[in-house]
């Protein structure tokens, strides 16, 4: 499985921002210490104040903060919330699906338990657990 870069750039945004915590970061500043779009990550940053771990606020002295304590924030829950689709093969989507074998086929289960495996292991962090370590993230993204 891969998560796609938005999902990825909302993980580093909230990391960012959970090393700043009660600060106000411009997506500038974001972009640039995390690598990334800065127009890809203002859309990151739209999803994720929809979804409520960040607020946002325009104009000078503006930025992006988070919304939540870093301990409130469930890793499994963002990822599900930036996925698009959690589809690993064709047959997870009947709308489009046109396995032949589909109705007989083991692998499917399978990838489920597995996606699902995937899930769980993620629900078991917080924002606050990926920022164990402040001093040597800060060191990188200074």
């Amino acid at each position: 499985m891969r998560l796609t870069r938005f999902t990825d750039n909302a993980l580093r945004c909230l990391t960012f921002l959970a090393l700043r915590e009660g600060e106000s970061v411009t997506v500038t500043e974001i972009a640039a210490r995390m690598r990334m779009s800065e127009d890809h990550l203002f859309k990151v940053i739209s999803g994720l104040a929809e979804a409520g771990y960040v607020e946002t606020q325009r104009g000078r002295g503006g930025g992006v903060r988070l919304n939540r304590a870093p301990e409130t924030i469930v890793i499994g829950q963002v990822v599900r919330a930036t996925e698009e689709s959690f589809a690993l093969v064709e047959c997870f989507d009947p709308v489009s699906n046109t396995c032949p074998i589909a109705p007989a086929c083991v692998l499917a289960g399978a990838l489920d338990r597995a996606l699902n495996a995937f899930l769980e292991v993620l629900d078991q962090l917080t924002l606050a657990d990926l920022v164990r370590q402040p001093r040597k993230l800060r060191t990188l993204v200074a």
